[in-house]
């Protein structure tokens, strides 16, 4: 393979896993809409969708072997290689994360929330927005904004606290509120861990474009 058939082929690659990312970002925007809402229909329809997600990530696996295997890449294509086999890998896991919110609103069937929810939709926009901004800091290669991605993470922790605390005292005052408080539990930790796999994406960002794991401190944040 010429040095051009292996750069469309990486292209190719990126492109694939940019789709999986859209793919899954819609997955978690809907389930977290169709648990406030209140729609069963839709979160069946996230619940019957993570196959098609799970099998986009094989295949992106498949690719990532087979251009390693039979054009034996070095130095930055490796990396931009190993670098796109892991983010598809995190991409799945966002994607069962987003299933599992679906699964708990099909749980919690017609019944209402506890009370209307907020912090969990401003939980789920920050985790989908750093979604967004680590996938941006692959295609630029943006390593500013992957720093941004990680530095983001503890806002989705300072929320997750929040729901976790208010949760608890609703156990507390009303026994009878555990299951659905419990369900609820869940579904914040479903997107703190989604916010953790969007840091991981951009620390990969940040290996491709350096070669190192570690997030340095020294990079501007503006």
């Amino acid at each position: 393979m010429s040095r051009v058939d292996l750069d469309q082929q990486l292209n190719i690659l990126e492109q694939e896993v940019g789709v999986l990312a859209g793919d899954v970002e819609s997955a978690i925007t809907r389930a977290v809409d169709s648990l406030k809402r209140r729609d069963l229909t839709v979160s069946q329809q996230v619940v019957d969708e993570d196959d098609y997600i799970d099998q986009k990530r094989f295949d992106i696996e498949d690719r990532c072997v087979d251009l390693i295997a039979t054009q034996q890449p070095m130095a930055r294509d490796l990396r931009a290689i190993i670098a796109f086999l892991h983010i598809a890998v995190e991409l799945e896991r966002m994607g069962d994360y987003a299933e599992g919110i679906a699964k708990i609103s099909l749980l919690m069937g017609d019944a209402p929330p506890l009370k209307p929810l907020i912090d969990i939709p401003r939980m789920a926009e920050k985790a989908t927005k750093m979604l967004r901004d680590s996938m941006d800091s692959l295609i630029s290669r943006d390593l500013v904004k992957a720093h941004q991605v990680c530095q983001a993470d503890d806002d989705v922790d300072q929320l997750y606290d929040q729901v976790h605390r208010e949760l608890l005292l609703f156990m507390i005052q009303d026994p009878q509120a555990i299951q659905w408080a419990t369900y609820l539990l869940w579904v914040a930790h479903d997107l703190e861990r989604i916010a953790d796999r969007a840091t991981n994406i951009a620390e990969r960002v940040i290996f491709l474009v350096t070669g190192k794991m570690k997030v340095e401190a020294n990079v501007s944040k503006s």
